[in-house]
């Protein structure tokens, strides 16, 4: 398995709208790549958002990587403050216990 985390400074007050905008749009895109596994988006403090997105393949994760930076440039570019934030890797530890699909 293979993970990419996406870390985004936002402007203040607007999450709500990125919640919105990536369950209404970017999680149907991305759950569509080759490999998808899970997908997490993440309130992560003040005007901070991550998401979390695991796929079977190294490519999946990098081409998840190339789509969201596109949809955030066509759909929410102006809602981002700065560069995104991209740590991407194999994963080497992991462990599932019946989660839930869940939105916020």
């Amino acid at each position: 398995m293979y993970a990419s985390i996406r870390r985004y400074k936002i402007k203040t007050g607007e999450k709500q709208k990125l919640n919105r905008l990536v369950i209404d749009e970017f999680v149907p895109l991305i759950s569509g790549l080759p490999g998808f596994i899970d997908y997490y988006g993440i309130d992560a403090g003040a005007d901070y958002w991550a998401s979390l997105s695991v796929f079977n393949t190294r490519a999946g994760a990098e081409e998840s990587n190339k789509l969201a930076a596109d949809w955030v440039k066509n759909n929410f570019a102006g809602l981002i403050v700065g560069p995104v934030d991209i740590t991407a890797g194999d994963v080497v530890v992991h462990k599932t216990v019946g989660l839930k699909t869940k939105a916020a």
